[in-house]
């Protein structure tokens, strides 16, 4: 799977999760762990490179979710590429619109 410019999914799985999430590459993630014990509580940070897009994401998607990485221009550069959204439908307003429309009840 080649795919030159913008990409854009819904729920996938499988291989094709697999791919898409190594497309969209990875990026750094601050981690912070606790360890507790009777006399001393010690906080550890550091940095991991984890998948910008986990596979496991891409594949629970729920309807109306997407995932998707936009393509730029040389002279137009694009700093966040990678996409999580939801497309949000305000039924009642979409309900008057297709009602004016001749043929959909």
């Amino acid at each position: 799977m080649n795919i030159v410019g913008n990409i854009i999914s819904g729920q996938v799985s499988g291989e094709t999760a697999k791919q898409l999430s190594e497309k969209f590459g990875k990026i750094l993630q601050d981690r912070q762990s606790i360890a507790i014990n009777r006399t001393d509580t010690s906080i550890t940070k550091s940095k991991q490179l984890d998948l910008a897009i986990p596979i496991n994401k891409i594949s629970s998607l729920s309807s109306g979710e997407f995932v998707g990485m936009v393509a730029d221009n040389p002279d137009q550069k694009i700093e966040l590429k990678a996409f999580c959204a939801e497309v949000i439908n305000d039924h009642e307003i979409l309900s008057k619109r297709t009602s004016k429309i001749p043929g959909i009840t």
